[in-house]
């Protein structure tokens, strides 16, 4: 399917910068633009490439002002990558989507199957589950008894839903995502641990993304809860009795410790670690590879390992870098002090 400039335009509320009959089919990096292909140009870094690149049409943040010749027709637009990612999701609208249950699917009568829905091979839908209008359900996906996925949504190869668990409208689980395995319950015993029955579920609620191999595991009691709007990566694990609130996002190999409430609109750096039973505020930034011990109030950003305030952080990781050559400093001056404290005595005794 091609779109002319004018439409793009006209679709972003951008202004035109050269031809507007120009046409794109395909997306493309700004370094690698092909003719035919839609490119942004948001970070300054990438400047050099506008000017040789072979895409048709390249977008660009409206305080942009050429230094030479651009072959391309500009897009201008108040913010590129925006408007990038609004073009790209009217893309993916428009492209023909799976339909239709495969035979080798297993579908029990007492199960709840939607319109207009796509379910591959080897899927296995448990009894009394439920699948809504327009999901897609890609081969080796396991949705478990009683549980329900809602409309519009996309779960990938060999996603696992267990019984009872929720899945909300417009949700999509990435390849060996699940969703309600077992929190991490034990108790010591004298033979070993005794295993805590975990007899909650794990609840997704609307437009929830899960990476790949990320997990969410299902309530001791009650339920482990991600709400509206979270996008988490790939590798992360989200422990029993969780909730995290609407929009926030984490990045791969992050972990939350059990019963721990983070808050709104959060943004977390990778492979960062949460402590169990502590509070998150809303809008918290975390630094990746961070270790967050206790509660952090809203609006604040923290880093490190404990974390701790971020601006503190730089600084610190400055000073930490001298910290050799402050220690030989120090060293000559404690000798120099105690050489001075020996002259102080003699010239008393004196």
């Amino acid at each position: 399917m091609e779109f002319t400039a004018k439409q793009i335009a006209a679709y972003i509320g951008g202004e035109i910068i050269g031809d507007e009959n120009a046409t794109v089919c395909t997306f493309a990096k700004i370094e690698e633009g092909v003719s035919g292909a839609l490119s942004f140009l948001s970070n300054p870094k990438y400047t050099a490439y506008i000017y040789e690149t072979q895409s048709s049409i390249v977008l660009v943040n409206s305080d942009f002002v050429a230094e030479k010749p651009v072959k391309a027709t500009l897009i201008k637009t108040p913010n590129a990558y925006e408007s990038l990612a609004k073009l790209m999701m009217l893309y993916e609208s428009v492209k023909p989507k799976k339909k239709g249950i495969s035979p080798m699917a297993s579908i029990p009568e007492s199960a709840t199957i939607g319109k207009d829905v796509y379910i591959g091979p080897f899927v296995c839908i448990g009894e009394k589950a439920v699948v809504g209008d327009n999901t897609i359900i890609e081969a080796n996906v396991s949705v478990g008894d009683g549980a329900t996925v809602g409309s519009d949504c996309i779960l990938y190869n060999g996603v696992t839903i267990y019984h009872d668990c929720k899945v909300g409208d417009r949700c999509i689980l990435h390849a060996g995502s699940v969703v309600g395995a077992d929190g991490f319950g034990f108790a010591p015993g004298e033979n070993g641990y005794d295993k805590i029955p975990q007899i909650g579920i794990a609840i997704l609620e609307d437009d929830v993304e899960l990476g790949a191999n990320t997990c969410v595991d299902r309530a001791t009691m009650g339920a482990t809860i991600v709400k509206r709007g979270v996008k988490l990566d790939n590798m992360v694990q989200i422990a029993h009795n969780v909730i995290i609130d609407e929009h926030t996002v984490m990045s791969a190999q992050c972990g939350v410790a059990g019963s721990t409430k983070i808050g709104k609109w959060c943004m977390v750096g990778g492979q960062t670690g949460f402590n169990g039973h502590i509070q998150i505020g809303d809008k918290v930034k975390v630094g990746a590879h961070s270790a967050i011990p206790n509660s952090v109030k809203d609006n604040t950003a923290v880093m490190g390992y404990p974390a701790f305030e971020h601006t503190k952080f730089v600084r610190s990781s400055i000073v930490f870098k001298k910290l050799p050559e402050m220690y030989r400093e120090m060293d000559a001056m404690k000798k120099e002090i105690e050489s001075l404290k020996q002259q102080i005595a003699e010239l008393g005794k004196a």
